[in-house]
């Protein structure tokens, strides 16, 4: 096991410079690795959040280590935490690039009651009601650890809730449906709000049919929030290593061998917490085993009161819409609003300047008194969605004491925190009282409408996403 680093030569430390621009059109399914110190995306969230702190450096040797994390973003940074805090076991977190790079510091900032896509409804017809039950009590079980971790960051912190917005008539009967079996099934208190009431009291969002409103719900800057974890590691005694991607993965005699660019690093257990940024060829077991989804956000100039009661910006709370492509936006601390959906399909076609506009019309249609409003921040990144869009925290192989948390779909801000802890109690050895499917089941390879599983599938992925999003465009804005 690695030893802590002396305070004061620690307090001399600096955050490691990027030794690499920010790659734009980097993408998962096509680069062996996601880089080797590449600089962050342009993200609000990293244009604000001052300075990183001060890390480990890269990996200049061979070194052994007692666990090991693949990926310095919340689900890496957390298990770190909680392996030093729970069962006094001090982690080495590896990182491609310079800490907390990718989702961790792309997302939208939201933390909601989820651990994946599915509703409510759809894990009683996936698990029954009994599964779908403790399905709902991990999630608030996840929501009292995320807010128990963040309490002594400063993350500007938005709590309140969360708006769940129809953006069409239509799908009202169905938010009241949730909503119905969300308090009478689940003892969760949603509420469903008429049109008039959302855009007098909430928030003037053109396109709001109605409402539902949930308890649980809150918006933090990503940006503050990694760094936070990463200080909080270091206090524990965690080592952090940026620039140090896994280019080799072997195991051999029960030991993991970790062969990046400065040493080899062995290992007695590897937790994987690399997110959408999950390279095909980091270990068997994940191959074709996630489908990486790009992710656009905009952040707009600080808002004016005049634009901001245009607007009727009454809500500082997250807010997503009922599209399949659902929107995701809110109020910033600092009066901006930041909105964003989903992108392009491939790395390649990321940083064309349609997805941007198509993003930019969407806000308009939402709030016409923004149109022509500069845009201070404009990003993308990838999200990443398992193939029956539930997470797992899993030791795919109980031969070998490799362990995974992946999957959150797009809800992993909140959830990110606790499959940290899980991933944690996984890698300590006590993962078998965990029964919930998402910990005693591997991330699925793709399938055919959830009957035909199989990675045959797995290059004709992006085909079919192209299919489906047409799909979800017609019954988004059209059917």
């Amino acid at each position: 096991m690695e030893t802590t680093m002396p305070n004061a030569e620690a307090a001399t430390q600096q955050a490691t410079a990027p030794a690499q621009p920010y790659d734009p059109a980097y993408d998962p399914l096509k680069s062996a690795t996601p880089g080797a110190g590449r600089d962050y995306a342009p993200t609000y969230w990293i244009g604000t959040a001052g300075e990183p702190p001060a890390d480990d450096g890269p990996i200049t040797q061979d070194t052994d280590a007692d666990v090991v994390i693949i990926g310095s973003g919340f689900t890496g940074l957390t298990a770190a935490i909680f392996l030093a805090q729970e069962y006094g076991i001090k982690a080495t977190v590896l990182e491609a690039n310079r800490t907390s790079w990718g989702c961790s510091t792309r997302n939208g900032g939201q933390a909601q009651c989820a651990s994946g896509r599915l509703k409510r409804s759809q894990w009683i017809q996936r698990y029954g009601l009994e599964t779908a039950l403790k399905l709902h009590r991990e999630c608030l079980d996840g929501m009292a650890t995320f807010k128990e971790l963040i309490a002594d960051i400063d993350c500007d912190p938005q709590p309140g809730g969360h708006l769940y917005v129809a953006h069409r008539d239509k799908v009202m009967p169905v938010l009241e449906k949730e909503a119905k079996l969300l308090r009478e099934t689940f003892d969760y208190d949603a509420r469903i709000l008429d049109a008039d009431t959302v855009k007098r009291d909430w928030i003037g969002d053109q396109e709001a049919a109605g409402a539902m409103h949930e308890p649980e719900g809150i918006g933090i800057h990503a940006g503050k929030l990694a760094f936070g974890y990463l200080k909080k590691a270091r206090a524990l005694g965690v080592k952090i290593h940026p620039a140090s991607p896994v280019q080799g993965f072997e195991t051999r005699g029960g030991v993991h061998y970790l062969k990046t660019p400065g040493g080899v690093v062995k290992a007695r257990a590897v937790g994987i917490a690399t997110g959408g940024y999950t390279s095909q060829s980091l270990h068997r077991e994940l191959k074709n085993r996630l489908l990486p989804i790009l992710s656009n956000s905009i952040v707009t100039r600080r808002l004016t009161d005049e634009e901001i009661a245009a607007c009727n910006m009454r809500t500082h709370q997250v807010i997503t819409d009922t599209r399949v492509l659902r929107h995701y936006y809110r109020l910033l601390p600092d009066n901006r609003l930041q909105i964003g959906s989903r992108s392009a399909i491939t790395g390649r076609d990321a940083p064309q300047q349609k997805y941007e506009n198509a993003l930019v019309g969407n806000m308009h249609r939402k709030f016409p008194a923004l149109e022509g409003i500069e845009i201070d921040y404009s990003w993308w990144g990838w999200v990443d969605v398992s193939h029956d869009m539930m997470p797992r925290i899993h030791q795919p192989d109980v031969k070998e004491t490799v362990y995974y948390a992946l999957g959150y779909g797009g809800n992993g801000v909140m959830y990110s925190a606790q499959a940290g802890r899980r991933l944690a109690q996984w890698i300590a050895g006590h993962g078998q009282a965990l029964d919930l499917p998402i910990f005693t089941s591997k991330l699925p390879f793709p399938n055919v409408r959830e009957m035909v599983e199989s990675q045959a599938f797995a290059p004709f992925r992006r085909f079919g996403q192209r299919f489906l999003y047409r799909w979800y465009y017609l019954k988004d804005e059209v059917l």
